[in-house]
C-alpha cells in the first residue's frame, strides 16, 4: 500500500524529507533559498506537518528508506520539547530500517547560542543524545556560507557541544558571488571545520531562484574555485563534493572542463538521482562560459542527457527549472 501526504516528500529512493509545521520559519531568509514558498503565504506550495502519524505510516510501508531529513524553514527554531515530539516516533523498533536522521539548520552559523546558552540548549542536546542512543546516526546539516560564521568562539563551542552529544556535523553551502568566491574562504571554512570535528560535505551551485543574476557564479568559474580550494587542504577536508547542482533530476556535479576530439565540454556526473541507475554515470555538456545552471547546458556527444526522456528541443526546461521546490 502506498501513501502520499503533502508534508513529506521522497527526495531519493532511500531519503524522505519531512517538514514540521513548527519549523517553518528560519534563522535567516537567504535570497538563494529555494524554499521561499514556505515563507510567503503560498499555501498550495507549502509543506507543513503538525505531527508524524502519516510519516510513520509511510516509513512502515517503505522499508527501503534509510534516511529522514527534517527540514523547513529551520527545524531548530523549535524548542527542544517540540523537536522531541517529532523525533520520538521515528526511533521506535518498528522503524529499525531508519539508520540516519538529518536536521538541516542555519542555527550553527546565525544563532550558535541555540546549542550553548539558550534556556533549553541542554535539553536540545539531550534530544540529540536520545536519537544517538537509539542506534541511529544523527547528522546536523550545518549551513555555513563563510568562515566568518564559524570563527567566533561561540560558533566553535556550538560545534563541540553538538559533537559531544554523539551527533555529527556536516558543512554545506552554496557558492555565492560577492560572498565566498575567494577559494581561501573555503579553505579556511573546511580546515577549521575539520579541526573542530565537522565534516565538509557540499559546495553547492547558486540555485535558480531569487536574484540569481546577482549572486550566481558561472559553472566554469565555480569549477576553478572548487579545484583551487580542494587542492589546498589536507585529505581530511576532501570529503567535500562539488560544485553540485540540486536540480530536479538529482544532484549534478560539475567535475571539470575537458577537451574531447577537439571539442571543449563540461564533464559531469550524478552524485544522487531519483533514478538510482544514473548515479555515478559520467556525461558531458557543451562548454558555455556563461552557463550558471543545469538548464543553461546542452548535451555534448549525445542528443540528450542521461536523465532526459525527450530529445533536446522539447519542453523539458519547463520540467526542470526548479523554481518551486524542485529538489525537495
Amino acid at each position: 500500500m502506498a501513501y502520499h501526504f503533502p508534508e513529506c516528500s521522497d527526495k531519493y529512493r532511500e531519503t524522505v524529507l519531512f517538514f514540521p509545521s513548527a519549523g517553518q520559519s528560519c534563522q535567516a531568509y537567504c535570497t538563494f533559498c529555494f524554499r521561499w514558498p514556505q515563507f510567503v503565504g503560498m499555501d498550495e506550495f507549502k509543506f507543513n506537518a503538525r505531527e508524524t502519524t502519516q510519516l510513520v505510516r509511510y516509513l512502515t510501508c517503505h522499508r527501503d528508506v534509510t534516511d529522514v531529513l527534517i527540514t523547513g524553514g529551520d527545524p531548530l527554531v523549535m524548542n527542544a520539547r517540540s523537536l522531541s515530539e517529532y523525533l520520538k516516533p521515528l526511533l521506535s523498533p518498528e522503524l529499525s530500517h531508519i539508520q540516519n536522521v538529518r536536521i538541516g539548520t542555519k542555527a550553527v552559523a546565525y544563532w550558535p547560542y541555540r546549542f550553548v546558552s539558550d534556556k533549553d540548549s541542554d535539553d536540545l542536546l539531550r534530544v540529540f543524545e536520545s536519537v544517538v542512543s537509539s542506534g541511529r546516526n544523527l547528522a546536523i546539516m550545518g549551513h555555513y556560507s563563510h568562515p566568518n560564521e564559524l570563527e567566533p568562539a561561540i560558533a566553535q563551542q556550538a560545534v563541540r557541544r553538538i559533537i559531544g552529544s554523539g551527533a555529527t556535523v556536516r558543512m554545506q553551502a552554496p557558492l555565492v558571488r560577492h560572498i565566498n568566491t575567494d577559494p581561501d574562504s573555503w579553505v579556511r571554512l573546511w580546515t577549521l571545520g575539520v579541526k573542530l570535528g565537522a565534516v565538509p560535505y557540499y559546495m553547492f551551485v547558486e540555485r535558480d531562484t531569487g536574484p540569481q543574476g546577482y549572486f550566481a557564479v558561472p559553472l566554469a568559474r565555480a569549477v576553478d574555485i572548487y579545484r583551487e580550494a580542494y587542492s589546498s587542504v589536507s585529505g581530511l577536508c576532501r570529503t567535500v563534493r562539488g560544485p553540485s547542482m540540486s536540480a530536479t533530476p538529482g544532484k549534478v556535479c560539475v567535475d571539470g572542463v575537458v577537451e574531447i576530439a577537439g571539442q571543449k565540454a563540461f564533464a559531469l556526473h550524478m552524485i544522487q538521482s531519483r533514478d538510482p541507475s544514473l548515479v555515478g554515470r559520467p556525461f558531458f555538456a557543451e562548454y558555455d562560459p556563461a552557463a550558471v545552471w543545469l538548464t543553461d547546458l546542452r548535451p555534448a556527444f549525445a542528443d540528450r542527457f542521461p536523465f532526459e526522456t525527450d530529445p533536446v528541443g522539447s519542453e523539458r526546461n519547463e520540467d526542470w527549472n526548479g523554481q518551486l521546490l524542485a529538489a525537495r
